[in-house]
């Protein structure tokens, strides 16, 4: 195949590993080429990195038409309150960027595309108690959460219209070796692991305090790299997660688990808005993608260690 992924970002390249074992050909689109990012996941791997805007839709269809392009999965857009600020270029880059996408995957004949939306889009004020499946009723009213469920409406139409290959993957709150530009909730636990190895204090804003469930960014990858080469199942719809809720005490116990002398201080701010009440269901997607996490909470932050100790050692220039 050759694969192109809109962002350079925790979970695209988390999948890309995968798809580079495999020796597919790989290009990356983004608005900034995130050389130094890249080296920290990748290595030196061979890939090709093409510099576009999603809101640029001749940059898209150049993009897919130069590199032969029969596989897209697309993972770019603002995350959380980001969305919000401005609310009108928010709204520019997730929705009218995933219509480009889906107008440049209809003009070059791309043949499947892996639409990377979130938990975020069920309205859990209207969900029922216990876990949440692929069925519940989706738009929280959030930006957010209501951006990525008209990136899914839009992604059907365009596929009950032109036929490609459609799959959809709402993982929970993906963490990992990252940089956290879109907006991702995901920088307090880096912000915690740095602070262990450092033997420092992590400064928690209290806006990050909230209860969530959480999904290692290696477990995403392999449920994405199951999505792009498994023949379209039944459903294409699927819950990424552990099925877990985690507390921010729990989160922080946990790390515990591996820095027993980390200090931790809340800085006073507005409360959470938002907090994960009951799990994701992921019966679905054990199923039909034979996919099921592989990380516990514990389990993920020591193989995210590891990964910030690498990186730390290559700038310290030791092996």
């Amino acid at each position: 195949m050759t694969i192109l992924i809109t962002g350079i970002g925790l979970v695209g390249t988390a999948f890309a590993q995968h798809a580079l074992d495999r020796d597919e050909k790989l290009i990356f689109f983004d608005f900034q080429e995130r050389a130094e990012y890249l080296r920290q996941r990748l290595g030196s791997a061979d890939f090709t990195c093409v510099q576009g805007d999603v809101r640029d839709l001749p940059a898209l269809v150049t993009a897919m038409q130069d590199h032969q392009v029969d596989t897209v999965v697309h993972t770019a857009g603002l995350i959380a309150d980001k969305v919000s600020r401005p609310l009108y270029t928010g709204l520019q880059i997730n929705v009218m960027g995933t219509v480009n996408v889906l107008e440049a995957v209809r003009l070059t004949g791309v043949r499947r595309l892996i639409n990377i939306s979130s938990f975020g889009v069920y309205d859990r004020r209207r969900a029922k108690r216990g876990p949440v499946g692929e069925d519940t009723a989706r738009g929280p009213g959030r930006a957010y959460g209501n951006s990525k469920v008209i990136k899914e409406l839009v992604a059907e139409s365009y596929q009950q219209d032109f036929g490609f290959e459609l799959m959809t993957l709402r993982p929970a709150n993906a963490y990992g070796l990252g940089h956290f530009w879109s907006g991702s909730g995901g920088a307090k636990i880096q912000m915690m692991l740095e602070a262990g190895l450092n033997g420092t204090i992590a400064r928690i804003p209290q806006a990050q305090t909230m209860d969530f469930e959480y999904v290692f960014d290696r477990d995403v990858g392999r449920a994405i790299d199951i999505a792009t080469t498994l023949p379209l199942p039944q459903d294409t719809v699927f819950n990424i997660g552990t099925g877990t809720i985690t507390t921010f005490d729990d989160l922080v116990n946990a790390v515990r688990q591996i820095f027993p002398d980390l200090e931790v201080e809340i800085v006073p701010g507005r409360p959470p808005a938002v907090s994960a009440g009951d799990p994701l269901d992921l019966s679905r997607a054990k199923a039909q993608l034979g996919w099921e996490p592989t990380y516990d909470m514990v389990g993920g932050l020591r193989a995210y260690v590891e990964d910030l100790k690498a990186v730390m050692n290559s700038e310290d220039g030791t092996s």
